[in-house]
This record gives structure tokens, sequence and C-alpha cells, in this order.
């Protein structure tokens, strides 16, 4: 009777000590997977981003933005940009693990479509359109909160210069409110 005991004690103990190990800690996880979803619900685009965590209070990451929106006559802000890809590191100033109020300095590979009006003395006013790439660098600020699942919510700001002065667009933006999953 000892020994069935002593092994039902030991395979409960075990069982316990197997799920301690699978109980993850997410707020010390290394990756995350993101989707901007302002960018996705107020301007149409497809903006995705994958973040590594370097330690307690840096991380790298990039974002892609795709346009989804085939018509040039959309409103928005950034209405001509059909393709950005978005390198980053960010610094976390809080206590807590890779999260809390963040700066982060950004560079972006963008493309697009600029048009371009002509007028004249006819009823039919014309107009061309353009395809640009341009690299800009930037810098950014905002707010990362992180739940004990791994939920991510996070909401950012941030404005760039153009460098290469391939398009009329002098300043980018960046910026929106994420929602993502750590691991």
């Amino acid at each position: 009777m000892k020994k069935i005991n002593l092994f039902v004690l030991l395979f409960i103990s075990s069982i316990s000590l197997f799920a301690q190990q699978n109980n993850t800690d997410y707020s010390l996880a290394k990756h995350e997977v993101k989707i901007n979803m302002s960018n996705l619900i107020g301007f149409k685009f497809l903006d995705v981003g994958y973040e590594a965590i370097l330690n307690e209070e840096s991380s790298i990451g990039v974002n892609v933005l795709f346009n989804l929106d085939k018509n040039s006559d959309s409103s928005g802000l950034d209405e001509y940009r059909t393709f950005s890809l978005t390198p980053y590191y960010r610094h976390f100033f809080s206590n807590k693990y890779a999260s809390g109020f963040f700066v982060e300095v950004f560079t972006m590979l963008h493309s697009g479509e600029d048009e371009y009006y002509y007028s004249n003395s006819s009823p039919y006013d014309s107009y061309t359109i353009e395809k640009y790439t341009d690299f800009a660098v930037g810098i950014s600020a905002g707010s990362k909160f992180v739940s004990r699942r791994g939920f991510v919510a996070e909401i950012y700001l941030g404005i760039g210069r153009d460098m290469l002065g391939n398009s009329d667009i002098e300043v980018v933006g960046r910026g929106g409110v994420a929602i993502g999953y750590r691991f």
C-alpha cells in the first residue's frame, strides 16, 4: 500500500511540475506579432508587424504595410502610399519587462504614386500618375500593454523625413493602435 501511495504522490507531483513548466509567463516572452487596427479601419492599410524582445528595456521589429484600397481617390492622410517596410528599434522606460512607455527610432522604405494635375484651357484637365520609392528616417513614442496571457495592445505616434526626395512627400507619419500576441 505504501508503494502505491508513493507512486500516486510522485505521479501527482510530476503532473503539477509538468503543468508549471508549460505555464508560460507571457510578460517574459521574446516574440510578438501585431496588426495595426487603426490603419486597417481608417485607411484600408494592412499593416502587420513582428517584434523581437532583446532584453527588459529594448526590442527590434519590422512592420510591413500594404494599401488595400486601389482607388487613388480615397480619403486619408497618406492615400498615395502603396507599400512600406519599416524596421525599428525601441527603448522602454518602465519597470515592466519590455512594456510601458517607449521611444523608437525607425527607418521606412516606402513606395507609392504621385498624381500631377495639368490645367489647360479646355474643359478637360488632365493628370499623370508617377510611381516613386523613397527612404525616411524618423522617431516615434508610445506605450505598450501586455496581459498575463500574452495579449498585446500598443498605441504610438511618430514622424519621419524623406531623405531621397523622390516624391512630393517630405514628411511621413507612423502611428496607430495595434493589437497582437506575445509568445
